[in-house]
């Protein structure tokens, strides 16, 4: 530790390390290690240290099992401790620039993944666009989400993303960002998150500006005792009587691995033919339409500048190396499409598709896409900025199509550390690096100014519930009209 730049906060001075062109500081503690007694409690703030802290190595991440993706992102090998609750900042100089500040939600269906990951490295964006990047690592599966009233009533993982917030609020000065210019951005599980956090009042005035990629909406959220169900199903795994007085200091004397296994037990005990439901999420308060809560979102978005989307073939991430896909029952197709009619209508729009594409088009539908149309809809219906994007790129061959999870390394630049990804195997490296050097140029607009608009693509119009126009990223680059086709659903349904 003779070398590298300093950042001085108020809990103390961190010593990082020159990465990228930038100056990077990981394993940064923003909470209490929630270990021992801490297990389950929300985030609790973090103590001061004396003397230089060495923030030049990652430290462990989140517990977990592997990812059921790893067969479309490739997989990671990190060490894993509940002491995780760390932040990885990349910033182009601890200085008082004030530069905006981007903090990272990864994705991972809260079970996996990390802000850490070597995928989410924000060094590339942190230099080009002059912009500090921070990466939250959080509480992942039970140590994250278990919920059960009158034992565990807290959700710690959204209070690791409330303390994230507040940390960075309090001290990226420290770092050259400016604390009143924070966007908040998040794919996948972590844009979910995000719209929990905007539910949340003492969430949503931490940040002025969202971004939200892949969100799963349309999965609805578990209700306080959806999730009471599901805990005491867990507790059971783990030979725990739910109701017993002990069961709280049982769990937490509990060793992580077997935490794990039984964690897995329960996901493969909730797993439903064609659906991708994780086995923890956010807890809402009260019972919610999917409307209503879509609703509630748009309210806590007041405001904010949005940029919001998904990709075109999500599903297939999960379905396309699933061999329970590759010869589906009739039967069990047409029960998840409901009626003989909406399966037609599948058909028509892809034709010669097999049984797996139909039903991932349909969960692209339901979870991911039509979802994020509508919120983007209820936003600017209540006057936001808002600006909608439809990612649609996949190398020719690609049995996982435009998934879930392959723009990342597009918004990222970062193509090196997704080299076993076989979702991006087979694409033209050419096109792949113009594209991402395009979608780039957008976000870091969008972060600066509120609005993604630049030189390097077409006019990029606000997204309005009348056309519903929506910047298309793929092998063009354009605006399109109702990409969910939400006009056409609607005039179906009346």
């Amino acid at each position: 530790m003779t070398d590298g730049p300093i950042a001085r906060t108020a809990l103390g001075d961190l010593r990082g390390v020159w990465h990228g062109g930038v100056a990077t500081f990981r394993g940064v503690p923003y909470a209490m290690p929630p270990v021992a007694e801490q297990r389950f409690l929300p985030a609790a703030p973090p103590s001061a240290w004396q003397g230089l802290r060495d923030a030049t190595q990652h430290r462990p991440i989140a517990p977990q099992l592997p990812s059921r993706l790893d067969a479309a992102m490739g997989g990671f090998v990190r060490p894993q401790d509940e002491d995780c609750l760390t932040l990885t900042i990349n910033t182009p100089a601890p200085d008082d620039e004030a530069r905006p500040v981007v903090v990272w939600l990864h994705g991972g269906a809260w079970i996996s993944g990390a802000g850490s990951l070597d995928w989410y490295d924000g060094s590339l964006l942190a230099r080009d666009g002059d912009i500090v990047f921070v990466g939250v690592n959080y509480r992942l599966g039970a140590l994250g989400w278990l919920h059960r009233p009158g034992m565990l009533d807290a959700e710690p993982g959204t209070s690791d993303m409330i303390a994230a917030l507040a940390w960075v609020r309090a001290h990226i000065a420290g770092f050259g960002g400016d604390p009143t210019k924070v966007t908040v951005m998040g794919q996948s599980a972590g844009a979910t998150s995000i719209g929990r956090l905007l539910m949340l009042p003492e969430a949503r005035g931490l940040f002025s500006r969202v971004i939200m990629q892949s969100g799963g909406f349309g999965r609805g959220a578990y209700t306080s005792a959806m999730a009471a169900a599901r805990a005491e199903q867990y507790l059971r795994l783990l030979d725990i009587d739910p109701d017993g007085a002990d069961a709280l200091t049982r769990l937490r004397a509990i060793e992580v691995p077997r935490l794990l296994q039984a964690q897995g037990a329960l996901a493969r005990a909730g797993a439903r033919f064609a659906q991708t439901m994780p086995p923890f999420m956010p807890v809402l308060p009260l019972p919610m339409t999917q409307p209503d809560m879509l609703a509630a979102i748009a309210d806590g978005a007041d405001g904010k500048d949005v940029l919001i989307g998904a990709t075109a073939d999500e599903v297939h991430a999960f379905f396309a190396a699933d061999p329970a896909m590759e010869h589906p029952a009739d039967e069990a197709v047409l029960a998840r499409f409901g009626s003989a009619a909406a399966l037609a209508r599948y058909r028509t729009r892809r034709p010669g598709a097999s049984a797996m594409d139909l039903l991932a088009d349909l969960g692209t539908d339901e979870t991911f896409l039509l979802p994020a149309m509508r919120l983007a809809e209820a936003m600017a219906t209540a006057g936001e900025r808002v600006f909608a994007y439809r990612f649609d790129w996949a190398p020719a061959v690609s049995r996982f199509r435009s998934c879930h999870c392959i723009d990342l390394p597009f918004v990222f630049g970062n193509f090196d550390a997704w080299r076993d990804a076989a979702m991006l195997a087979g694409g033209d490296a050419r096109q792949m690096a113009e594209l991402s050097a395009a979608m780039r140029q957008c976000w870091l607009a969008f972060i600066r100014t509120g609005t993604p608009e630049n030189e390097a693509v077409p006019a990029w119009p606000r997204h309005d519930p009348r056309h519903r126009q929506t910047m298309q990223f793929g092998a063009r680059i354009g605006v399109i009209g109702d990409p969910a086709g939400i006009g056409a659903e609607r005039a179906h349904a009346g």
